[in-house]
Order: structure tokens, then C-alpha cells, then sequence
């Protein structure tokens, strides 16, 4: 109870103190709030950048990979030419998803343009929908799901007919509330049945909502070249096999390209697992930049704070000798301007913690779409508050506390 009691009116006299000096206490309260508002803001907005990320690449799993053609680059041993890859064929990836023994689901893509207009009656989209031609994997490769009408059909595929899935930003512009199952609509100038339409995956999810998928031989038929490169897309069953599965893909392109020992991979494989943790690098780099920027912020605050707390404990020389006259040991005269020092950096970091959230989730709501918390960073963002307090206030404290109580009674 008696430490209690102590801890309340030390705390009381602090923000007495602080109210008699608002000025100088808000500015150092602001640089503090500055500082903790960087940190909390870029954390934030990484927190959210993450959760979506994560949410990418779990709904397209951590087990699957891409085998494409390898891109062009330049062969210095042959005058600076470049070197073209030769394309990955339909018989080819065909000959892969027939052949491919272990457990997996296997897609074969052609990307047939990225900036389609489609048109529907009088509507028409902006000119900015992909075009992918695919198999009756695509949907779950991809992280897609169907939310009305169906996927392709074994003797539409077969066939190559002339029936899509449209994108669900593809309908809105299109249909707007009005069922498109069964309705006609114009891809350049091919006409296509809407047969489904994709669940929404959100404007930030590459081509997300602006798709539209067709059969696979049917994009073939509307390719721009006559030779195109198709894309293989495979996702492992069991996500601990993944490297076995790539092993496998990879001997079996190999052989169905005819490529010999000798010869070098005219392909490339690209797995998801992979660019996940490129981007982790990436969001690292930013993060130790976010620390970077408060604790500059944060060292200056600390710097200022010290030197509020110094004209302080001169101004207040007097009253310190009259606490020590009455009884106050130099341990109670030390706490209380600790606490003061405390409760000033703790003003600061809590106006600082309300800010970098509101800023963070700015970002992190148009990426993510949804609210975040970093309760760690929150709690990590008291703590540092605190131990700035601390260090910041000691010396003062020190000083305070070793003043000779006859001499400070007599300081004017």
C-alpha cells in the first residue's frame, strides 16, 4: 500500500510538473510521438502487406510451381546476340500432364492477351482483361473458386468451344446484377458463352477479378503467333514432397525437350515457395529501414528529453530542497524524476501508437482489406517508451537527487 501511495503521488507531482510546463513538454512529447509513429506506421503497413501476401500464396499453396519457357538473355560467346529459348508446345505440355506419375494437379496455361476489351450488348470493359486459355485445373492451381455456374466440361476442352469464365469485376462491368450464366459475350471480335463466374479475389491480386478463361485449344486457336509458349502450372498433393516433385518435373521436361547430359535447361521452373520469400526479403530490408527511421527520431527525442529534464531539476531546485528538508531520502527525489521522465515518453508513444496505427492501416486496408493490430509492436512500442524514460531521465534524477538540501533551500 505504501509503495502504492508513493508511486501515485510521485506520478501526481510529475504531471503537475508537466502542466506547468506545457510548451516544452509537448514538443518533446511530439518528437517521441513522431518517432514511435514511424515505427508503428511502417510496421503496420508491413503487418498488413504480409497477412495478404501469406493469404496470396496459401490459397495458391506453398506446393505448386510454374515450369515456363526460359527468358532470353545474352550470349556474349556469340557476337551479343540473344539467344531464343525455343517454346514450350502444346504437345509438349500436353506429353508432361499425361506422363507426370506423381501425386499432383497439373494445368497447361497460354496467356492470350493481357489488355482485352469485352463487350456485352451496349457494355463494354476497360481494355485492360486477361485472356488465359487453360485446362479444368486452372481454377484450383490458380487459388480460384467458382461462385456461380461451372467449371469446363472434358468434351469442351476436347473441342476447344467457345464458352468462358468470367472474372467477377468482368461481370459487374458486364451484367451488373443481372445472372450472365448462358449469356453471349464478345472477346475481341470472338463470341463466347459465359458458362461461370470466378469468386472475387480482390482488385490486388494481379489480374484477380479482370479474367477471363476460355479452353485451352481454343486459346490456341486465337494466339497471336503460331508458335506460342505455354505454361505449365503443377501443385503437389503433399506440400512436404515439393522438392521430389520439382526433381521429377524437371528430368521429365527434360527428356520430353530431348535435352541430353550435356545440354543446359532451355526452361525454367519457377516455385511459389520461392517468390514468397523473396518478397519476406524485400519486407525485411523495409522493416530495418521502419527501425532505422524511429530510432534516429527516437535518439533525438531521448536527447531533448534530457535536457527538459536538466532545466527542470534546475528550476525546481528550491522545492527539492524543501522534499529533502521534510524527509525525502535522494531515492524518492531519483524515482520522482524518473517517472516524470517516464510519463512524458509515454504521453509521446501512446499519441505516437494512435497515429502510425491510423497511417499503417491507410496502406494496409488498400492492400489487405482488413484492419490491422500488431498488438507486439504495440506492446514493443511501451516498452521502448519506457526504457526511453529511463535513459533519458537518470541523469537528471542523479543530479537531482545529490543536490545539498541546505544549498538548494537558498537557490534563487
Amino acid at each position: 500500500m505504501p509503495v502504492n501511495t508513493t508511486l501515485r503521488e510521485n506520478v501526481a507531482i510529475a504531471l503537475q510538473s508537466i502542466g506547468g510546463n506545457r510548451l516544452r513538454t509537448s514538443l518533446t512529447a511530439l518528437i517521441i510521438a513522431i518517432g514511435i509513429m514511424a515505427l508503428v506506421g511502417i510496421l503496420t503497413a508491413i503487418e498488413g502487406i504480409k497477412q495478404f501476401t501469406n493469404d496470396a500464396f496459401s490459397s495458391l499453396g506453398a506446393n505448386s510451381f510454374t515450369i515456363q519457357n526460359r527468358g532470353s538473355g545474352i550470349n556474349f560467346g556469340n557476337g551479343g546476340h540473344r539467344k531464343i529459348y525455343p517454346a514450350i508446345s502444346y504437345d509438349e505440355a500436353q506429353r508432361f500432364k499425361t506422363r507426370y506419375k506423381l501425386p499432383a494437379v497439373v494445368a497447361i496455361n497460354l496467356t492470350v492477351s493481357s489488355t482485352a476489351v469485352v463487350k456485352y450488348e451496349s457494355e463494354k470493359t476497360n481494355p485492360n482483361i486477361t485472356v488465359t486459355g487453360s485446362n479444368e485445373n486452372f481454377v484450383s492451381t490458380n487459388g480460384y473458386k467458382i461462385a456461380l455456374g461451372r467449371n469446363f466440361s472434358a468434351s469442351e476442352l476436347e473441342h476447344g468451344a467457345s464458352v468462358v469464365i468470367i472474372g467477377d469485376e468482368v461481370r459487374i462491368q458486364l451484367f451488373k446484377n443481372h445472372d450472365p450464366i448462358n449469356k453471349p459475350i464478345f472477346i475481341g471480335s470472338n463470341k463466347f458463352y459465359v458458362i461461370g463466374v470466378f469468386a472475387s479475389k480482390g482488385s490486388s491480386a494481379g489480374a484477380g477479378d479482370r479474367v477471363c478463361l476460355i479452353p485451352i485449344l481454343r486459346a490456341k486457336q486465337l494466339a497471336s503467333t503460331s508458335n506460342p509458349s505455354f505454361a505449365i502450372n503443377v501443385m503437389a498433393t503433399n506440400s512436404g514432397a515439393l522438392d521430389a516433385s520439382v526433381g521429377e518435373a524437371t528430368g521429365l521436361i527434360r527428356n520430353i525437350r530431348g535435352l541430353n547430359i550435356a545440354n543446359d535447361d532451355n526452361f525454367e521452373i519457377t516455385r511459389s515457395d520461392s517468390i514468397q520469400q523473396q518478397l519476406a526479403g524485400q519486407l525485411a530490408g523495409i522493416t530495418i529501414a521502419g527501425f532505422a527511421i524511429g530510432a534516429i527520431t527516437l535518439i533525438g527525442a531521448a536527447i531533448g528529453l534530457m535536457n527538459i529534464m536538466l532545466v527542470s531539476v534546475t528550476e525546481r531546485t528550491r522545492e527539492i530542497g524543501i522534499r529533502k528538508a521534510i524527509g525525502a531520502t535522494p531515492t524518492v527525489i531519483r524515482r520522482q524524476f524518473l517517472i516524470e521522465a517516464i510519463v512524458i515518453c509515454l504521453i509521446g508513444g501512446v499519441a505516437g501508437i494512435i497515429l502510425g496505427m491510423a497511417i499503417g492501416n491507410l496502406i494496409a486496408v488498400q492492400i489487405s482489406g482488413t484492419f490491422i493490430v500488431p498488438w507486439l509492436w504495440l506492446f514493443a512500442a511501451i516498452v521502448l517508451c519506457t526504457l526511453i524514460g529511463l535513459s533519458s531521465g537518470f541523469y537528471p534524477a542523479k543530479k537531482a537527487s545529490k543536490l545539498d538540501p541546505v544549498e538548494a533551500l537558498r537557490y534563487e
